[in-house]
């Protein structure tokens, strides 16, 4: 975090600049890194602390959510951010081995209003030691709003969409337990479940570096309209793509693709459940639905995911 926080701009969709350049900025992918990722994400696979397909340890597939989605705190003060998410596109190239440090790079390239508010479009990429692109992300954020005049409604609405996700299985056909190009449409995923506690979400959204938000400080939620903290749609996403690796394995770190759309929200210490089903093989690769959703049966986010299929059945096994 800037000591300096006088010298940063105030996070206001008046002040960004179109385009703007953000970093370059460094980052050193260690084992605390890993180790707080993997807690606020309730994943501790054997990848990221032993050995993995790639030779030795690899970070999660999303350990650079947050290098990436807020590289604008560069230049914007993150304690005046509240804006809320609802789109993240990601692209994965190749996993970062752990002890790498890594290049961040990004800024706004879009922005625009839409029923009264204002959306921003950040692209960041992260490339390793060796210049190899390991990850591209496309985040929209509607910025600077009150969270409970949102929340409370569908925060996609509105913008376009080049397809729809159907959003059920085929109860009758077996779970797809690894990625195979012949599996039949509509054939369910496995599922992952957890409820994100405040100590979860504070790691995840970086309280320790001294950012207080609707993530990690209830006051700061209950001044954006909340009763309660909310869950970062980025640590959902996370949780999602953890899935997502135990049906593709290794290749998802290199040729792993996610579309996402946040449409309600997730609070704190709520049951959330991944979900998903095949729609079908194009190429060497298969594509799939996925979805979050509360116990309630609420959907949180939805969208699409891919990657190619190698055949191969390693998965990262659970430490914990």
């Amino acid at each position: 975090m800037k000591s300096q926080t006088s010298q940063l701009k105030e996070a206001r969709y008046e002040l960004v600049e179109i385009p703007e350049p953000m970093g370059p900025v460094s980052v050193t992918v260690d084992r605390r890194k890993v180790l707080d990722h993997a807690f606020s994400e309730d994943d501790h696979g054997s990848w990221y602390f032993r050995d993995s397909p790639f030779g030795g340890p690899v970070g999660h597939p999303l350990v650079l959510a947050n290098d990436l989605l807020f590289l604008f705190y560069e230049k914007y003060d993150g304690n005046t951010a509240q804006g809320l998410h609802t789109h993240e596109r990601l692209t994965f190239h190749s996993p970062v081995r752990v002890g790498e440090t890594v290049t961040v790079e990004g800024g706004y390239t879009e922005k625009y209003e839409r029923r009264g508010q204002g959306y921003v479009v950040l692209e960041a990429e992260a490339r390793g030691e060796d210049g190899r692109l390991l990850v591209r992300h496309s985040g929209k954020e509607i910025m600077r709003t009150v969270a409970g005049e949102v929340t409370g409604r569908n925060r996609t609405a509105g913008e376009e969409r080049s397809r729809t996700v159907v959003g059920t299985y085929d109860a009758s056909l077996p779970v797809l337990e690894r990625a195979r190009l012949d599996a039949p449409a509509r054939s369910p995923l496995p599922r992952r479940t957890t409820a994100f506690s405040q100590d979860q979400m504070s790691v995840f959204s970086w309280a320790g570096r001294g950012y207080a938000n609707v993530h990690t400080d209830r006051d700061k939620a209950a001044a954006s309209g909340l009763d309660r903290t909310i869950v970062q749609a980025q640590q959902q996403t996370g949780f999602l793509i953890s899935n997502l690796v135990d049906v593709f394995g290794a290749p998802f770190f290199t040729s792993g693709e996610l579309d996402l759309r946040f449409v309600s929200p997730a609070f704190v210490d709520e049951e959330l459940t991944t979900g998903g089903a095949v729609v079908g093989a194009d190429g060497d690769r298969l594509e799939l639905e996925v979805w979050v959703d509360k116990a309630d049966g609420t959907r949180t986010a939805l969208g699409w995911a891919s990657a190619e299929v190698d055949g191969s059945a390693q998965r990262p096994f659970p430490l914990l």
